[in-house]
């Protein structure tokens, strides 16, 4: 199956020196629509972890009587808590780990030529 996507934007990440697309799918609106066939409902999202610049997501589900948690990409993770209405968390290790120190240290090294044109 082929997802159409529509690109939003392009960015630059000075960490890892690299661009960043910023896309645009509705696979997330289809999710919704397969769990509420399901009548399975999205309890919470939690980001869970960074590593090595990466972030890592858990959606819980409920279903039935039981309770489920999914691994997932945090971008869709709250893409579908934002759709479906329900809360998102994050772990207070990750908070940590991104401290305002390597905010801080990333804002004062930005150049203007490291924003992308960004289009709505």
């Amino acid at each position: 199956m082929l997802t159409q996507m529509h690109i939003r934007g392009l960015m630059f990440d000075p960490y890892t020196n690299a661009y960043i697309v910023i896309l645009r799918d509705e696979s997330n609106t289809e999710m919704l629509v397969i769990l509420d066939t399901a009548e399975a409902k999205v309890i919470s999202v939690v980001v869970t972890d960074l590593k090595d610049n990466t972030y890592y997501a858990k959606i819980h589900l409920s279903y039935e009587d039981s309770e489920y948690s999914i691994d997932a990409r945090p971008s869709d993770a709250i893409a579908l808590a934002m759709r479906s209405k329900a809360p998102v968390f994050v772990n207070d290790n990750v908070i940590r780990k991104n401290s305002s120190e390597d905010m801080d240290r990333w804002l004062e090294n930005l150049k203007p030529e490291d924003f992308g044109k960004y289009d709505a």
